[in-house]
C-alpha cells in the first residue's frame, strides 16, 4: 500500500495515466485553507465537465467501476477512504497492475495520502469507506452518461483484491452487477 507521497513517483507505485498532485494545507486558528485543482494543473488538462460529491457510510464499497471516455479525479475532503486502482487496459504497458492507498484526512491516519488522484480511461477503480463516513469529491471530465460507466463485481475474482469480510460491507446491488459500456460495445462490434 501507498502510504506516502513519495512513494506515488515510485516507478513501482505506478499505474499508466494515474497522477497525483500533493495538496498543501494552510492551518489557522479557524481552520485551514486547501486548493484542490486549478485548470492549469499539468494533470488536469482542461478537461472540466462535472463536479460530484458522494457522501458514504463506514464500511460502504463502491466498485469495481471504470470508463470509456471520462477521466475522474478523487479527492476525500472528509473522512477515511481506502482507495485501490487497478489497470485493466491490455493495451497498457502497466496492464495487471494495481495500487492501493489512503485518500482523506490525515489527522485520522498518518499514512493517508493528501492528494488529488486522476485516474484515467479503463482504469478500474473503487474505495471502501474506513471512517464513520467519508465526503468524496470527484470532478469528470465528461457529463454522466449512464453509458460510458462500466461496472465489474466488488468481489470478481480475477481483480486480485478484497474490500474485507463480506457480510461487514455495505454494496449497492449495481456493485455487484457486470455492466458493459455501450459505447465500448459499439467499438468493440466495429473492429
Amino acid at each position: 500500500m501507498i502510504s506516502s507521497f513519495e512513494q506515488t513517483e515510485l516507478a513501482e507505485n505506478r499505474i499508466h495515466g494515474v497522477h497525483f498532485k500533493l495538496l498543501r494545507t494552510f492551518p489557522d486558528d479557524r481552520g485551514f485553507f486547501r486548493e484542490i485543482i486549478r485548470h492549469t494543473d499539468p494533470f488536469f488538462e482542461n478537461r472540466f465537465a462535472q463536479w460530484s460529491h458522494s457522501k458514504m457510510a463506514q464500511n460502504t464499497v463502491k466498485a469495481w467501476h471504470y470508463h470509456h471516455k471520462q477521466i475522474d479525479w478523487w479527492y476525500v475532503g472528509t473522512g477515511l477512504v481506502h482507495t485501490a486502482l487497478f489497470d485493466n487496459r491490455e493495451e497498457s504497458a502497466t496492464f495487471g497492475k494495481k495500487l492501493e492507498f489512503k485518500l482523506g484526512e490525515t489527522e485520522l491516519d498518518d499514512q493517508t495520502l493528501s492528494a488529488v488522484v486522476r485516474i484515467p480511461q479503463g482504469v478500474l477503480h473503487g474505495c471502501r469507506v474506513l471512517s464513520d463516513f467519508a465526503d468524496l469529491f470527484y470532478i469528470t471530465s465528461e457529463i454522466y452518461n449512464p453509458d460510458d460507466e462500466g461496472r465489474i463485481p466488488f468481489n470478481a475474482p480475477e481483480i486480485p483484491h478484497n474490500w474485507g469480510k463480506e457480510e461487514e460491507l455495505i454494496v449497492a446491488e449495481n456493485d455487484t452487477l457486470v455492466f458493459v459500456p455501450k459505447n465500448a460495445r459499439l467499438e468493440m462490434a466495429s473492429d
